[in-house]
């Protein structure tokens, strides 16, 4: 969830955001949804390890919602909620053979991630804050909730005086190279992201259609948030507009323009 505010507020609760909410219902709702998905992934891997992933997928949420979104602040548990989920499904996928119902476990988790995200399309919902959440903590998955092999685990606790015949590994050596590419991707990604946030960089000035990842219009609802309004200077046939929200600038040629072609063009450029 977001709400209009200062860049300052913007850039001062990017750290807190997944701790900040909306308002009773939006933190009961979260409260909730953490009870139901975190408490399985505690009881398995531990509070430490599942705190870890679970603040950094909020960070990672807030990051990028921050890059796209710059006009507003998003506060929720959300981000860090979906990388509760990325990391239930990357922790299906590196400990596969431990599974029985594997195939079916994975289209479950799938079919309600899918379902989560559709939601985010709707207006007034950080969807942004969902993906980059999603994604920290798919990847944080492969790092921290990586399962050694039943065999290895036999081997360590068999009794005294028992000798196997062969040795088994601990980690599968798939496992390995998912752990060492989600690490570097993580690093990587977090470092990008925030340099480009230091810099004050847009990302939609790079992706004209990354925004609809958050809200897509339809005859029901507007995904514009702002009354949108223009500056307009003047010379000859060459029109400046001015965005008053975002302070973007564009010039056109244009000749005898009508007050709807200019309120289209400004739509378009504070956008």
């Amino acid at each position: 969830m977001w709400a209009k505010s200062s860049t300052s507020m913007r850039d001062g609760v990017l750290s807190l955001a997944c701790v900040l909410h909306g308002g009773v219902f939006h933190l009961l709702a979260n409260m909730l949804s953490l009870l139901v998905i975190g408490i399985r992934l505690e009881q398995e891997f531990g509070f430490v390890r599942i705190g870890l992933l679970y603040l950094i997928s909020g960070l990672g949420g807030s990051v990028l919602s921050a890059l796209f979104i710059q006009s507003n602040i998003s506060v929720g548990a959300s981000g860090a909620l979906f990388g509760l989920l990325g990391g239930m499904l990357s922790e299906l996928i590196t400990n596969w053979t431990i599974y029985a119902n594997k195939v079916a476990a994975l289209l479950t988790l799938v079919v309600i991630i899918a379902i989560n995200l559709a939601v985010g399309i709707l207006p007034h919902v950080d969807n942004f804050a969902h993906i980059g959440g999603f994604l920290s903590g798919f990847l944080l998955g492969f790092v921290f909730l990586i399962r050694p092999q039943f065999g290895w685990v036999n081997q360590r606790y068999a009794p005294v005086g028992y000798s196997s015949t062969s040795s088994t590994p601990k980690f599968k050596a798939y496992q390995c190279v998912l752990w060492v590419l989600s690490l570097i991707l993580l690093i990587v990604g977090f470092t990008v992201g925030l340099v480009l946030l230091l810099r004050g960089e847009d990302l939609n000035d790079h992706c004209s259609w990354c925004h609809y990842l958050s809200c897509v219009p339809t005859s029901r609802w507007s995904c514009n948030t702002q009354p949108i309004s223009c500056q307009a200077e003047q010379i000859g046939s060459q029109y400046t507009l001015t965005c008053s929200n975002s302070s973007k600038s564009r010039t056109y040629s244009l000749l005898n323009p009508t007050a709807t072609q200019i309120q289209g063009l400004c739509a378009q450029l504070c956008r």
